[in-house]
């Protein structure tokens, strides 16, 4: 059975990025742009887990949070915030959030962090095991436990060579731009150079290349970027 996310954001951008992701992962999306918009879906939709932005316009992300505790105790709740200092997450840790999470975030850890709160709380899980691993010929990719596996062998990654590698083989054959992986890995927010998406990709090719067989997994598309080889 589909679990059931409200993302309650008021920049349209973040809400559309993680509607898209959130529905790849087999959730039922809800969207809401203000905190009042955000109580009145809750209360129709009875969402299994929140996304709560602080910054809301109108009631703060605080205030919804301590709304949503008292009327649906069941709920998980994790909060998106810029703020990174502790008080701000001990502030909203007090007003009932499950979790918290500091911006610019990973998607992938974000929706992972959703899955172990259902978990957590006991109600339906989303991370059936066929969800949870990505194949292409003799790698294997565990998201939960977030594993890279070749011949069954394991391969230590470092987590942005494992989100590298996660979007290579959930998009197969796809030739991705630097600027777009530098999105989805670093961040719509991140200021700094695309040659380091070329430095990561190095690295993950040192890893997972056969010796002398450079680019036989990772293929560089001239001109544009990267794609991975469909097998």
């Amino acid at each position: 059975m589909e679990n059931k996310v409200l993302i309650i954001e008021d920049e349209e951008s973040i809400r559309g990025f993680l509607k898209i992701n959130f529905k790849k992962h087999n959730f039922i999306v809800i969207e809401a742009a203000t905190g009042e918009e955000g109580l009145l879906k809750a209360r129709q939709e009875n969402p299994d887990v929140v996304l709560l932005d602080v910054m809301l316009p109108g009631i703060s992300g605080f205030t919804v949070c301590e709304t949503l505790r008292k009327e649906l105790p069941d709920v998980g709740i994790i909060m998106l915030t810029a703020r990174g200092q502790d008080i701000d997450k001990i502030k909203g840790l007090e007003y009932g959030a499950d979790d918290y999470v500091v911006k610019p975030f990973n998607t992938t850890e974000l929706i992972l962090r959703a899955k172990s709160l259902l978990r957590r709380l006991g109600g339906k899980s989303a991370s059936d095991s066929k969800e949870d691993t990505l194949k292409s010929g003799v790698f294997k990719l565990e998201l939960y436990s977030q594993r890279v596996f070749k011949e069954d062998k394991e391969i230590l990654l470092t987590p942005k060579e494992f989100f590298l590698l996660k979007i290579f083989l959930e998009n197969k054959n796809k030739a991705f731009t630097r600027d777009e992986l530098l999105d989805k890995i670093w961040g719509y927010d991140y200021m700094g150079d695309t040659k380091i998406v070329d430095v990561n990709i190095r690295r993950l090719r040192s890893k997972i290349e056969d010796k002398d067989s450079h680019g036989m997994y990772i293929e560089t598309v001239w001109g544009i970027g990267y794609r991975w080889r469909k097998e």
